[in-house]
C-alpha cells in the first residue's frame, strides 16, 4: 500500500515524516520555528511560518517519494496541543500569533475563576486543572485584549488548536478546508466534555467563547478529508489526493506510537517538557489530584472487542525538561551543545549537593503552581558545571518521577512498564536514572519518533495498511532497556532532597506579575 506520512508540527519545529509498512521511519525532513517571547511570561509562534514549515518539509520528503517512485495511502496529522491559533476562514490570514501552551499571560484569569468557585466543574467536566497552560483562556484573553479585526459573532472568525490549522490549510484553507479536530486535543482545550467528546455549552458560556468559532469534533481515526496542496513541485503529484486519516494531539500520539495500548502502560516523552501518560482504559475515570485526564484516542469504526472506541490517559506535564538543557547552553554557555550532557553528567559521580529545580516558566504536575520559579541550592565552592548539569539530568527523572508516583497512587491498574522517547531519551544515564526512580523498567524503542510515528501507525490502521492494534503492538520494539538497580532506601534519598529544593522554588513570584 506504499508508505504513510506524518506531519509532526511541534514547539520547536515541523518534521514530515515517512513511515514504512513495518512503521520504520525512513526518512525525515524538519524546518525549525521561530520561539518569540514579547513579554515575560509569554511564547508566541507564527501560524504562517508554521503551514510554510509543512509545505516545506512535506516538499523535501514528497520529492523524494516521487523519485523513487513510491505512492502514499495516507497522511497523519500530530502538533503542539493547547496552543492556540485564531484565525478568519474568510481570508485565511492569522489574526493574532499563535499563543504557544508554555505561555503563562492568562495566570491572572485562571486565579479569578479559581477565586469565583469554577474549578470543580471544570475538572469534573473536563478531567483539567485551571491553568494557563490550556487553550480555553487564551481565547478568552484574545476576546478581550487581541484586538482581532472580527467581531465574536463573525461565522469566520476561527480558534482552534494547531491540528485544526494544518488541517484546514492542508485540505483546501479557503477553498473547502475541513475545519475540525480530535478529541485528543480537544480535551486539552478546557472546553470539552470528555464524557460525552463534545463542546461543553456551560464552558464555552464560563469562558466566553462563542461555540460557532470552535472546529468540528470528529475521531482520531478520521475521516479528515484529502490533501489539497500548492504547488509543491514534485510531492504535489505524490501527496495531493492522500487521504488526510488520522489526528492526535502529540502527547497521545507518543502513547499510540509506543504501542502502550493496554491499561497500566506509561510512556515519558523527553521534549521541550516532559510528558508522562498512563493508558487509563477506556472508562473514563475521575480527577486525581495532581494530574489530568485526557482522551488518548477514539478510534471510531475502527474499535472492536476487548476494547471500545474511546481510551482514555491518566497526564502529568512539566513545563521545562529539554528546555533546561538549551537554558544551559543558550541562557548560561556552559555547554556548547545537548549531546555534552550526559558525558558530562556522567563524569562526576554525583552532583556534589546541588539540586536544580527546572521552574522556569512555573511548575506543572503534580504541583501546578504557575508561580513557582527555576531553583537551585547546595551549592559550594566544589560545584562547578560538571555538577550543575547532572543536577539537570537528574531533576528531569525526578520531575517524572513525581508524576509516576502520583499515577500509581490514582491508577485502577498497576503501572507495568515505562517506554521513553522524545530527544533526551537518546541518553542512556538518563534512562538509568529514570528507572531507579519510578521503580519500574525503562524501554527506549528502535525509533524515538514516538510521536509522528503514533500519527503514521493510527492513519495506516484507518486506510486498511495494518490490521489491528495487536499487529501494532507486534511491530514495537525496543532499542534499549533499563532496570531500577540501586536500593529504594538511596534513590528516596536524593528524591527527598530534590523535594526540598521544591518547596523552595514554589511561590517565587506570588504577587510580582
Amino acid at each position: 500500500m506504499g508508505k504513510v506520512v506524518a506531519i509532526d508540527a511541534g514547539t520547536t519545529g515541523v518534521r514530515a515524516l515517512v513511515v514504512d509498512e513495518q512503521a520504520r521511519v525512513v526518512d525525515v525532513a524538519y524546518q525549525e520555528l521561530t520561539q518569540r517571547f514579547p513579554r515575560p511570561g509569554w511564547v508566541e509562534h507564527d501560524p504562517a511560518e508554521i503551514w510554510d514549515a509543512v509545505c516545506a518539509t512535506l516538499a523535501e520528503v514528497g520529492a523524494r517519494l516521487a523519485e523513487a517512485s513510491d505512492t502514499v495511502a495516507a497522511i497523519g496529522i500530530t502538533n503542539q496541543r493547547e496552543t492556540l491559533v485564531a484565525f478568519d476562514r474568510s481570508s485565511g490570514r492569522p489574526l493574532h500569533r499563535a499563543i504557544v501552551w508554555q505561555d503563562r499571560r492568562t495566570a491572572g484569569i485562571c486565579a479569578e475563576l479559581e477565586q469565583a468557585g469554577h474549578l470543580p466543574l471544570i475538572r469534573q467536566r473536563t478531567g483539567l486543572v485551571l491553568d494557563s497552560y490550556f487553550s480555553a483562556t487564551k481565547i478568552t484573553y484574545l476576546l478581550r485584549h487581541g484586538d482581532l479585526a472580527l467581531p465574536p459573532t463573525a461565522p469566520a472568525l476561527s480558534f482552534g488548536t494547531v491540528d485544526s490549522w494544518v488541517l484546514w490549510n492542508l485540505t483546501g484553507g479557503t477553498h473547502g478546508g475541513l475545519y475540525a479536530t480530535d478529541p485528543s486535543n480537544a480535551s486539552r482545550t478546557m472546553l470539552l466534555d470528555t464524557a460525552t467528546l463534545a463542546w461543553s455549552p456551560d464552558l464555552c458560556a464560563l469562558f466566553e467563547v462563542p461555540p460557532h468559532t470552535l472546529p468540528e469534533v470528529r475521531p482520531s481515526a478520521g475521516p479528515f478529508g484529502v490533501a489539497s496542496l500548492p504547488d509543491l513541485g514534485p510531492a504535489t503529484a505524490v501527496l495531493g489526493g492522500v487521504p488526510v486519516a488520522a489526528i492526535l494531539g502529540d502527547q497521545q500520539a507518543a502513547l499510540f506510537g509506543q504501542a502502550c495500548f493496554d491499561p497500566g502502560m506509561v510512556k515519558v516523552t523527553y521534549g521541550t517538557g516532559s510528558f508522562a501518560l498512563a493508558n487509563a482504559g477506556t472508562v473514563r475515570p475521575p480527577a486525581p489530584d495532581g494530574l489530568t485526564v485526557s482522551v488518548a484516542w477514539d478510534l471510531g469504526s475502527l474499535a472492536g472487542p476487548p476494547r471500545g472506541p474511546v481510551a482514555y490517559a491518566l497526564e502529568g506535564s512539566t513545563f521545562v525538561s529539554g528546555a533546561a538543557i538549551q537554558w544551559l547552553r543558550d541562557g548560561l554557555g556552559i555547554i556548547a551543545a545537548a549531546a555534552e550532557v550526559g558525558p558530562l553528567a556522567e563524569s562526576v559521580p554525583d552532583s556534589g549537593g546541588v539540586s536544580f529545580v527546572p521552574a522556569l516558566t512555573g511548575l506543572g504536575s503534580p504541583w501546578w503552581d504557575p508561580d513557582a520559579r527555576g531553583t537551585i541550592t547546595g551549592l559550594t565552592r566544589g560545584a562547578g558545571r560538571a555538577q550543575l548539569v547532572r543536577a539537570t539530568v537528574e531533576a528531569m527523572a525526578f520531575q517524572v518521577r513525581a508524576m509516576t508516583d502520583a499515577m500509581a497512587a490514582a491508577s485502577a491498574h498497576p503501572l507495568s512498564a515505562l517506554r521513553a522517547d522524545g530527544g533526551a531519551a537518546a541518553m542512556d544515564f538518563l534512562l538509568a536514572l529514570q528507572a531507579e526512580q519510578s521503580r519500574m523498567p525503562v524501554a527506549r524503542p528502535r525509533s524515538t519518533e514516538s510521536t509522528a510515528l503514533g500519527a503514521a501507525t493510527l492513519a495506516g490502521l484507518s486506510v486498511g495498511m495494518w490490521s489491528s492494534l495487536g499487529e501494532l503492538s507486534a511491530l514495537w520494539q525496543p532499542a534499549a532497556r533499563f532496570e531500577p538497580e540501586l536500593p529504594v532506601e538511596l534513590a528516596d534519598a536524593g528524591y527527598a532532597a530534590w523535594n526540598r529544593t521544591v518547596e523552595r522554588s514554589r511561590g517565587w513570584a506570588a504577587g510580582q506579575e
